[in-house]
């Protein structure tokens, strides 16, 4: 055997079992040190080194940092823009933010890196050719790995903007039109290959590294017809990518590399075979289908080259979708990245940055082409920063719950703690799976034209719409369930402190009048159809008073169901609970069952079931008709529902009477 040979499999075996001590390649999955295969649940800090414009309210005149940037020093000029930048990596990510991803079961975070934190762009570089550090980046992916480390918890640093910008869709990675791209500019990627190689160089033993994601999301013509290279071969791509990861093989054999697409990282064309034993291939998804069918092309080349690959970024959409994306990629046993983990103004990450209403006075001036009183913009921008802290965030609970425990659990849990006698806001019902918690008839963009889950966008990620409430009401929470349509439902964990008939007050805003609804506990109407009044809009209130609805004792659940839409719901009280002894009984509805022999009678309490019903004590009449009832007993599941045995079977027509 020649030498040459020999240290080429000592090489080999050497990487090898170096890069078994990290996360690393194994056959066609990811494994952990211990050689286990490992799911990747991270999140994504974008927003944080990395500013994009929809994330701040400025997409429509200023997408890109630059240009966010600009209008800021135009703004309280350059020291003051230097003072907020400084609170905003400050503040945007903390260690009390990494412990809550622990707790909340993430098990890696992704940082989307600017290079500008690292080095200086090469126009500003003294000397041509060279590479100026700044400790800046460094240091702040020094403290993250810290704060990680404590939780065994992954990074994965993801080079979101590369030197010169790598993508026509500009926001996403700072690109400036005006400037060489990375695409366009030798010099460009000198000094991308040097800072991954510098990145390798500082990280190469850090165990809860988790790897290195080369470039995110190109997204650019090299030869095709798509101006965000969705047709094109690759080829530039895929030269670039193993120059980085020669560059990163000199100081670091440890980490696994992950080796994103064209096209917003899906177009794969000629990025394969892979060119490194320890790399991943990544794709991203948004507004598409959740099922398996929506990534088969990955799982085809996952088996044709025996690699692994990882979904590195998704997000922006419902609970419903998050939960059965979530489900499906990991049936697969493809690891995720969700995006982000908070905006300023938003329901769909797990944090809201609040917007102030100085913050949108602000937008609108500069959309407007304005510029702000330097003063107002320095103290409205530097509350953003304070509010930019996740202890001055809006957290939202279901967006967490869809990605974790909805994976395992069919069951609902309470939004919040509702307890009766006492107030229930529409818009606090179950955190739960569609269908589970709730019921709405747009509830995820999926690609098929949906794109609106939500028309409110306000309080809550599900498919329920909720919107900001004018309601004068004290018993107001802020917020009113709108845009009900016919069969939409919410259900509510309550706790029953004290038996009895309650009054049920239901503060309803229908410009129409025409809403009906009702409530049901365990699929029993108790209050019967519910009529709303008409009122002079949609958020003017008024109280619809239902009288004697009982409830027993102890935890229930309570669904709100829309027989007729077109109503908006604030909230509903349960008040002045009264003995049910002295009720008269009222059947409250009915039905037949599948085989037409049987009907069900529900009515408003239960049944001493020490005496036994009389048929004589029952008529029944269906489609004029007096129909024979040839027997009556009671329902065993449920002590206030009667069962009547009928000696002519109903029809479908007659069972729907």
């Amino acid at each position: 055997m020649r030498l040459t040979t020999l240290l080429a499999i000592v090489f080999f075996l050497v990487a090898e079992f170096a890069s078994a001590q990290y996360l690393h390649r194994q056959g066609k999955y990811i494994a952990d040190g211990n050689n286990n295969e490992f799911i990747i649940r991270s999140m994504g800090l974008g927003g944080w080194m990395l500013q994009e414009g929809y994330m701040l309210g400025t997409g429509g005149f200023a997408g890109t940092q630059h240009q966010i940037r600009a209008l800021m020093e135009a703004s309280m000029g350059k020291e003051r823009t230097d003072e907020f930048y400084d609170a905003w990596l400050a503040n945007h990510c903390t260690k009390t933010d990494i412990d809550s991803l622990a707790a909340w079961g993430f098990n890696a975070v992704r940082p989307a890196l600017h290079y500008n934190l690292f080095t200086l762009p090469i126009e500003q570089e003294p000397v041509a050719g060279q590479d100026t550090w700044l400790e800046t980046g460094f240091w702040m992916v020094d403290e993250l790995l810290e704060w990680c480390e404590a939780h065994q918890m992954y990074v994965i640093l993801d080079l979101h903007a590369a030197p010169g910008g790598q993508g026509k869709n500009a926001d996403i990675s700072d690109y400036d039109p005006s400037k060489p791209s990375l695409w366009e500019s030798k010099e460009n990627q000198r000094k991308t290959i040097a800072l991954w190689r510098k990145l390798a160089e500082r990280y190469a033993s850090k165990k809860y590294i988790g790897g290195y994601d080369l470039i995110n999301e190109t997204n650019w013509n090299f030869t095709g017809s798509h101006q965000n290279g969705c047709d094109s071969n690759n080829e530039v791509l895929r030269e670039m990518m193993i120059l980085i990861t020669q560059a990163i093989r000199e100081v670091d054999k440890n980490h696994i590399l992950f080796i994103e697409g064209n096209c917003w990282a899906n177009n794969m064309n000629n990025l394969f075979p892979p060119w490194d034993e320890n790399m991943a291939y990544s794709f991203h998804k948004y507004w598409n289908g959740t099922e398996k069918s929506t990534i088969n092309d990955f799982l085809v080349w996952r088996d044709q080259y025996n690699v692994p690959f990882w979904m590195g970024e998704s997000g922006e959409n419902s609970n419903q979708w998050f939960y059965e994306t979530i489900k499906m990629l990991e049936s697969q046993k493809i690891g995720w990245s969700w995006w982000p983990l908070k905006k300023i103004g938003s329901v769909v990450g797990p944090l809201n940055v609040v917007k102030t209403p100085e913050y949108s006075q602000l937008l609108e001036t500069w959309k407007n082409g304005g510029l702000p009183d330097p003063d107002f913009c320095y103290n409205t921008l530097m509350k953003i920063t304070e509010n930019l802290m996740i202890e001055n965030c809006e957290y939202h609970p279901d967006v967490i719950d869809a990605m974790f425990r909805q994976q395992t659990e069919s069951t609902t849990v309470p939004y919040k703690k509702h307890t009766i006698p006492g107030t229930i806001h529409a818009s606090d019902f179950d955190m739960g799976r569609h269908d589970i918690a709730y019921h709405d008839m747009d509830y995820m963009n999926n690609g098929s034209g949906n794109s609106q889950w939500n028309n409110g966008w306000t309080y809550r990620n599900d498919g329920t719409d909720i919107e900001d409430c004018k309601d004068t009401s004290s018993l107001s929470s802020g917020h009113n369930v709108a845009w009900v349509n016919d069969g939409e439902w919410m259900l509510y964990t309550v706790n029953v402190t004290e038996p009895g008939a309650y009054r049920v007050t239901f503060r309803i805003a229908d410009s129409s009048g025409a809403g009906r609804f009702h409530l049901e506990v365990n699929g029993k109407n108790i209050t019967g159809e519910v009529t709303s009044k008409a009122t002079t809009g949609n958020q003017d209130w008024t109280d619809v008073t239902v009288e004697n609805v009982i409830l027993e004792k102890g935890v229930q659940k309570i669904k709100l169901f829309a027989d007729k839409g077109g109503f908006n719901i604030n909230y509903f009280r349960f008040s002045e609970p009264g003995s049910i002894g002295s009720l008269p009984m009222k059947v409250l509805n009915g039905y037949a069952s599948e085989t037409g022999s049987s009907l069900y009678l529900a009515v408003n309490k239960p049944f001493d079931k020490t005496v036994a019903p009389d048929v004589q004590n029952f008529r029944l009449k269906v489609n004029s008709f007096i129909e024979t009832i040839s027997g009556i007993s009671y329902d065993a599941q449920d002590k206030s529902k009667l069962i009547l045995s009928l000696k002519k079977k109903l029809n479908g027509a007659m069972r729907s009477c």
